[in-house]
């Protein structure tokens, strides 16, 4: 259950940094979505017979509204998240971009004509009707525009449940989408439990689409739901991600602690298992203890804070119950006193198959791991139920092409730790989830193709 929670018709959003109520929301129940669902049925009718030129010029409408209150939202975002100031104002920014990059795709969502014997045949992508959109709490705005851009672009209509702690921007984007000029009902914001508002958006049978991104465990049910009433779904689930490190590699580059403290470390492609060649390790150790106890955990208003506290009690309790006190590895520090801070931590003493070394933790916390050769690195990167992300250090073009084919994950970055990219797929491999999201295929995974064969025969 959420832990922010007074009853089961509020949401109670508090600021990690200091456990001050931020907000207190009304929580849709099922009747509220029933209702919201069937006016966004009325209002997808309209928005899918408007000219494609109209809804990209809405849509850019958008963005620009977006930019005007970018310092806005990166200020709620902070408030709500706990996410570093100039993290909050880059997600703002990327939410523009994504409309952006939608608008261009809705006139250019083009069919084929298909050689046929004795006619022509042509393809359509039409829009799926109502597309739900379930976002988290640890990306609230980028992820939840992932669903939304080029679901409205592609001509449907989107509700969009944020999570339980994080509803505030998501709320204000739909208010600034208004003010844009996107019609009515064609994009609304629900808040609410996922036990309650999610469960009723996922089984409405006039939601055509499901897209949700959060835990394994969750994504399986609302897989499940789906499953029940033949209902397409686009999941983005748990990550393990590796960091395989050759000794080759720019090791300075390779082991930035970011890789894995970006965001707290509640980020499904932080790299938190650091694979090294063991001839390389005891630097590796050496190097990551240094730059831990450089980082500046603190205040994320604060221009010169590296990293913030973690989204709640219960996310801070999970984090705590991966790492013992006496845990051999370097640690940073953070504050103490309220808020939900965990310091920055490597563990070096974890076998290969622990609890830490393969489930996804969700915080400041990595694992290091010591390989003998190429074929060990693989064995060791593929050795959890995910395959989301992860990074390949070397400077040996070969090695680093054999090793990419070889391990099993959706996005993985040679010497960089970037993962996502709005104009590139993103998507995971095993139990990171289903299908592809971002890029120029976005769209139609928004829309179904429709074959139409014209005869010519007399």
């Amino acid at each position: 259950m959420p832990d922010r929670c007074v009853d089961t018709t509020t949401l109670t959003v508090l600021n990690p940094a200091t456990e001050d109520v931020v907000a207190t929301v009304p929580a849709a129940d099922a009747a509220d979505t029933d209702r919201a669902v069937r006016r966004a049925v009325t209002a997808q009718r309209a928005w899918a017979a408007a000219a494609p030129a109209d809804r990209a010029r809405l849509l850019r409408r958008f963005a620009d509204t977006v930019d005007a209150h970018l310092e806005e939202l990166a200020q709620l975002e902070v408030r709500e998240a706990g996410h570093l100031v100039g993290n909050a104002r880059w997600e703002a920014g990327n939410v523009r971009d994504l409309l952006l990059y939608a608008a261009g795709g809705a006139e250019r969502l083009n069919g084929a004509q298909i050689p046929a014997p004795g006619g022509w045949n042509i393809t359509f992508h039409e829009p799926l009707g109502v597309v739900g959109v379930i976002a988290p709490w640890n990306f609230p705005m980028p992820i939840a525009a992932w669903g939304t851009a080029p679901a409205l672009a592609a001509g449907n209509a989107v509700v969009l449940k944020p999570a339980e702690t994080t509803p505030l921007t998501a709320l204000r984007l739909a208010e600034l989408a208004l003010d844009a000029g996107l019609p009515e009902h064609v994009f609304q914001v629900l808040p609410g439990h996922g036990s309650v508002t999610g469960r009723a958006l996922v089984d409405h049978p006039d939601v055509a689409k499901v897209v949700f991104t959060g835990s394994t465990r969750t994504g399986r049910e609302v897989m499940e739901r789906c499953a029940a009433r033949v209902k397409p779904v686009t999941l983005e689930l748990g990550g393990k991600s590796p960091n395989v490190v050759f000794a080759d590699a720019d090791l300075g580059r390779a082991l930035d602690p970011f890789s894995f403290l970006d965001n707290s470390g509640q980020d499904c492609c932080a790299r938190t298992r650091i694979l090294v060649q063991e001839s390389v390790y005891e630097e590796a150790v050496a190097r990551l203890t240094d730059a831990i106890g450089a980082v500046v955990v603190g205040d994320p208003l604060d221009e010169k804070t590296q990293m913030g506290p973690l989204i709640s009690r219960r996310q801070l309790d999970r984090v705590r119950h991966f790492v013992k006190d006496d845990a051999p590895g370097p640690r940073g520090t953070a504050p103490t006193g309220p808020g939900f801070w965990f310091p920055p931590t490597v563990l070096t003493g974890e076998a290969a198959d622990s609890r830490a070394a393969v489930e996804e933790i969700f915080g400041p916390v990595a694992v290091l791991l010591p390989f003998t050769d190429e074929a060990d690195a693989v064995r060791l990167a593929d050795a959890t139920p995910y395959g989301l992300s992860g990074s390949i250090w070397t400077r040996d073009v070969g090695r680093a092409l054999r090793v990419s084919a070889a391990v099993r994950a959706g996005n993985l970055s040679v010497n960089s730790h970037s993962s996502v990219r709005y104009w590139t797929p993103f998507g995971g491999f095993k139990q990171s989830g289903l299908g592809r999201e971002l890029g120029p295929d976005a769209l139609t995974a928004f829309t179904e193709t429709k074959n139409v064969f014209l005869s010519t025969e007399a």
